[in-house]
C-alpha cells in the first residue's frame, strides 16, 4: 500500500534543498528513485516541508537512511525533519 510521508525540516532553506537534490544525483521533472511516486518541496515560515508518496514505507526508510540523512547533513540542514 502506497505512504505519505510529510518531513519538516525546521530552519532549512529551498538553496540547501537544491543542494541535497544535486548531491543526490537527482533530476529535476525526471523519474525518482524506485518506489518513489510523487515528491513535492515548499518554503514555510520557519523552514521547508517536503512530501513524498511512496509505494511502501519500507522503500522509503531505505532511501531515507541512505539518502536523505546524510544528504541533508552534508546540505547543511540544522536538524533532521520532525
Amino acid at each position: 500500500m502506497a505512504v505519505a510521508i510529510a518531513m519538516n525540516f525546521k530552519g532549512a532553506t529551498l538553496a540547501q534543498y537544491d543542494k541535497v537534490v544535486e548531491l543526490m544525483h537527482l533530476t529535476p521533472g525526471a523519474a525518482g528513485a524506485p518506489g518513489s511516486l510523487f515528491h513535492w518541496v515548499a518554503a514555510t515560515d520557519d523552514g521547508i516541508v517536503v512530501t513524498d508518496v511512496w509505494e511502501t514505507r519500507e522503500q522509503f526508510e531505505s532511501f531515507a537512511q541512505d539518502q536523505i540523512g546524510p544528504n541533508t547533513q552534508a546540505a547543511g540542514f540544522p536538524a533532521p525533519p520532525s
